[in-house]
């Protein structure tokens, strides 16, 4: 007899708003603004007046620079904007990179289904490979708005990087923290810029993981991509970088001006036995009973059954040279109600970017957003949570990032569909 499972979609928290808008990848808030980075071209950035939570409407839209590009990355400091810039559907299209080789391997006879068992795509890929090979792609960096107007941006300037371009960044009024590919390294790598002159960001600084500079004479111990900057918050005079399979480092970014290449005041590999890499992670603002703690979030990818999930971690770094986990938090499958349906992705992804209390907000995809309490940081209690419901096409939620307003009210935004505007009713 199959037994139903009655789920609780919510608990602590109640929509006050939502916006039917294409999927993002970032949601920021600053005063009466939220501001989203869509995932897909066309579209680009969306300004959002969010002064009526319940009526939240666009004040104003910005495109990709080209069909080739996302922009699915956005912060704001002020009047000032800056979104990125990176190579859409990036990790399928530079499967095309290997087609050459495995053409020699296979021999003349090879046959496009060859290509593509080898590469793990369908056969009518390889046109498509190809022809984004033989286009090449030199539109990625990160752009600069002046938003003084929120209803009309005005572009500044336009930083063009290197490769795939920028992923997620940091930023602040003085210096973006810009994860990108550069000419001459393997992955993603840190460079600071100064905005002093928004009009013409200028590069004070870069650092990188031992092994990346191939154009140094450096020789990565990892394959592919894996080891690599995700994105490095600042945080005081630190930066805490999270760098994908490698963990994290802690970087002293008291000096970002001189060019002297920060230097490594902390870091923390993960057990092997860990499969899924590091997407986030920074310090609480306050500490507790003494002592200071951070949080970090897996993301969590394909799972195989019979290995870990991805975790929230709490992390004691009161000594930075000896930092260790407290405790590690995860969400059972078995509070989604939609595990086993197509384009259900379920694990965590990201936590609110600002920790000024104890409480984390953290996107799970599927899994909708969490809600921790980490007062007690060996025994993380889950207070609240919001489980969407499925979008305007019928896919499940992804829930993919979040943010919460000066107001204290939840942003709360999806890969596919939609802005939630959530209220905590604690």
């Amino acid at each position: 007899m199959k037994q139903e499972i009655e789920f609780e979609l919510a608990r602590n928290i109640r929509r006050l708003g939502h916006l039917d808008i294409a999927g993002g990848g970032q949601v920021v808030v600053q005063g009466n603004y939220a501001y989203v980075g869509h995932m897909k071209p066309p579209m680009g950035t969306s300004i959002i007046d969010v002064s009526d939570p319940s009526d939240p409407r666009v004040t104003a839209h910005v495109a990709p620079p080209d069909e080739y590009s996302h922009t699915h990355k956005v912060r704001v400091a002020g009047d000032i904007m800056i979104t990125n810039v990176e190579q859409d559907r990036r990790h399928f299209l530079r499967k095309g990179e290997k087609i050459a080789g495995l053409r020699d391997q296979l021999g003349a006879g090879a046959t496009d289904a060859q290509i593509a068992e080898a590469l793990g795509v369908k056969e009518s890929d390889i046109p498509d490979l190809e022809a984004a090979l033989a286009r090449g792609y030199d539109g990625g960096g990160f752009r600069v708005w002046d938003i003084s107007d929120r209803s009309a941006p005005r572009e500044l300037a336009y930083v063009r990087t290197h490769g795939f371009g920028v992923h997620r960044f940091d930023m602040d009024e003085n210096y973006a923290y810009i994860s990108t590919e550069m000419e001459g390294y393997v992955g993603n790598i840190l460079v600071v810029y100064d905005l002093s002159d928004p009009s013409n960001p200028t590069e004070v600084n870069r650092w990188h993981m031992p092994g990346q500079h191939l154009a140094g004479g450096e020789t990565p111990t990892w394959e592919g991509y894996g080891v690599r900057l995700h994105h490095a918050m600042r945080c005081g005079d630190e930066l805490w970088a999270a760098v994908w399979h490698a963990g994290y480092r802690v970087l002293d970014a008291s000096d970002l001006a001189s060019g002297t290449i920060p230097a490594v005041k902390g870091s923390y590999v993960y057990p092997k036995a860990i499969p899924e890499p590091t997407h986030t992670v920074m310090p609480l603002e306050n500490l507790i009973d003494g002592r200071r703690y951070a949080i970090a979030i897996d993301e969590e990818h394909d799972h195989k059954p019979g290995q870990l999930h991805g975790f929230i971690w709490i992390m004691d770094v009161t000594d930075l040279e000896n930092m260790e986990p407290v405790a590690a938090w995860d969400l059972t499958e078995r509070a989604c109600p939609y595990i086993g349906q197509p384009g259900a992705r379920f694990g965590g992804h990201q936590f609110r970017e600002k920790l000024d209390t104890t409480l984390i907000y953290a996107t799970w995809f599927a899994g909708g957003l969490r809600v921790l309490d980490v007062a007690n940081p060996k025994l993380p209690e889950e207070v609240a949570w919001y489980t969407p419901p499925v979008g305007s096409d019928g896919t499940p939620p992804q829930s993919n990032d979040v943010d919460v307003g000066e107001n204290g009210l939840i942003y709360l935004l999806d890969r596919n569909n939609g802005l939630e505007i959530l209220e905590m009713t604690l």
